[in-house]
């Protein structure tokens, strides 16, 4: 055994003096503030004003269009102004953000609750030096040293039609087919509107009788035939980023609705009443303490953060056990198993290898761990308001030590599976025909790790459970949901059976291959040759 911790060593510090292990282990730290940091700077800064068109031929529409917009900005706004106050203001609220208290939503979905009552809560933030009066108002409760608050661009800017492309007279009457045929090069971008070759992100077409082209609930709307081009048309190349024909066609649904109130003669304070109207309804965990079992936004990131572990461990097995994979051919192309085999039996190599491989993947994952813990301490505050929670997740709530459990499982499973595909083949060319079928096993945990936490106690997640080269990754994943004794027992042994099964044929299968040469032998020869091997045992 003294020769298997002599591999080991070996086999650890030649992987851990390379440049890829230190560059994959410094990487994780700034992937990981890039990805929490990009997606601000990406919204803030990387992403222009875009601009638009409204050709209202109708003249009822145009400025229900217009105020959607600016609503939209308005509410931008009031989260940057509330992110400011959280961030600066005395005694520190910024880093005092309790989200056991805070809805499920976080203040995103306040906002949006919000706003859904009172659609025009916030249109006084549209008015000439609201902005600063309201950060005014803010002065007397932040600190002395707090920075000038910095008002987000407007995500979307409108812009007229030049005249040399339709004149004022034609926009009323023109056919909207024409004026799309006139506008497509700057909607392509093959053409520009302005001399900072900013490209057309929208065109928005009211035609003459839009507002009459209602569709209705019940039978009658069935029979309904309408023509897309006689309503309100939203033509843009962009079809990922639906904010703003979201938010115009909520607002003409809005305004239509209005009307019919009117039409019907029902008065528009009772409306607003009704609408603001909410029926009071609250999610709550039976599993937590008495008192305490209301749903909070912290315990929403509780339920998801094994993900974050499950996607952590996914690509570190897949990383060490093709560490071990590449050795395994390397050696054994250059001769050097030879001379190892002069001083060691298969069992002690093999079992070295495993050891020393373990050790460089322990390291990676210890060095993965500390800088996620580094990273959350440093972003924790309102702007990354899920920070600070998903820290005190990671520390006290016991997944550190089932993420290492289930990752030194999930390494024992696989190590075996790629060290005995190593042992078979002389070079990394012959061993794809394994690795393909070997990669697809492995990216199932990926393809259906969402839908395990969305349901931790179903029948996928149960039935995967059982499946002992998905057991780390399901269990992992199940964790933050208290699944049953039953299952987390008895698939730990039915796990360390198949690790020791595994481990037991690849030594076999290490030792009948890892001297041959030529082509790798088929699944019926290699079956034959395991079963003299275990006869003469």
């Amino acid at each position: 055994m003294n020769n298997s911790f002599i591999i080991a060593g070996r086999e650890y510090a030649d992987n851990a003096r390379t440049k890829g292990f230190w560059i994959n282990l410094l990487m994780f730290p700034i992937i990981l503030v890039a990805s929490i940091k990009v997606p601000q700077l990406l919204e803030e800064k990387a992403i222009p004003t875009r601009d638009y068109i409204l050709i209202d031929q109708s003249g009822e529409l145009g400025d229900v269009v217009q105020l959607a917009v600016d609503r939209q900005y308005a509410a931008k706004v009031a989260e940057a102004l509330s992110s400011y106050y959280m961030a600066n203001a005395k005694g520190g609220v910024g880093n005092e953000i309790d989200l056991e208290k805070m809805p499920s939503g976080g203040l995103d979905g306040m906002m949006s609750d919000f706003l859904e009552q009172d659609p025009g809560a916030l249109d006084s933030l549209m008015q000439p030096g609201a902005i600063d009066s309201a950060v005014a108002m803010m002065q007397f409760g932040l600190n002395d040293d707090a920075p000038e608050f910095v008002a987000p661009r407007r995500p979307f800017s409108k812009v007229d039609v030049p005249t040399g492309i339709i004149s004022a007279t034609e926009l009323g009457t023109m056919d909207s087919g024409e004026i799309v045929s006139r506008l497509r090069p700057y909607l392509l971008g093959d053409k520009y509107l302005t001399t900072d070759e900013n490209k057309l992100f929208a065109v928005i077409i009211i035609p003459q009788g839009a507002a009459a082209q209602v569709k209705r609930g019940g039978a009658a709307g069935m029979m309904q035939q309408l023509d897309e081009k006689d309503g309100v048309q939203f033509w843009a190349k962009n079809l990922a980023d639906m904010s703003l024909s979201r938010a115009i066609s909520s607002a003409l649904n809005e305004h239509l609705r209005t009307n019919e109130y009117q039409r019907l003669g029902v008065d528009e304070e009772i409306v607003s009443q009704v609408k603001s109207t909410q029926m009071l309804f609250t999610s709550f965990d039976p599993s937590k303490d008495e008192g305490e079992e209301k749903v909070s936004m912290a315990d929403t990131i509780r339920q998801f953060a094994p993900l974050g572990f499950v996607y952590m461990m996914w690509i570190a097995i897949f990383t060490v056990v093709n560490m071990l994979l590449n050795n395994t051919i390397e050696e054994k192309s250059n001769r050097i198993i030879e001379v190892l085999l002069s001083s060691a039996t298969p069992w002690e190599i093999m079992s070295g290898k495993l050891i020393g491989i373990a050790g460089v993947g322990m390291t990676m994952m210890v060095g993965w761990v500390l800088s996620m813990i580094g990273v959350l301490m440093y972003m924790a505050g309102p702007q990354v308001e899920w920070a600070a929670t998903l820290l005190e997740v990671i520390s006290n709530s016991g997944l550190l030590p089932l993420f290492g459990l289930y990752y030194l499982c999930g390494y024992l499973i696989y190590s075996g599976l790629f060290l005995a595909i190593g042992s078979l083949c002389s070079t990394i060319k012959e061993s794809q025909n394994f690795m393909g079928t070997a990669t697809v096993i492995l990216m199932v945990p990926l393809m259906t790790m969402v839908f395990v936490a969305r349901d931790p106690n179903g029948t996928l997640a149960q039935v995967l459970t059982w499946i002992p080269l998905y057991t780390p990754f399901v269990m992992m994943n199940r964790a933050a949901a208290d699944p049953p004794a039953f299952d987390m027992w008895g698939s730990a042994i039915l796990m360390l059976v198949t690790i020791v099964t595994m481990l037991w044929v690849s030594s076999r299968i290490f030792r009948i291959g890892i001297l041959r040469t030529g082509q790798p032998p088929k699944l019926v020869e290699l079956f034959k040759s395991l079963t003299q091997s275990l006869k003469n045992q």
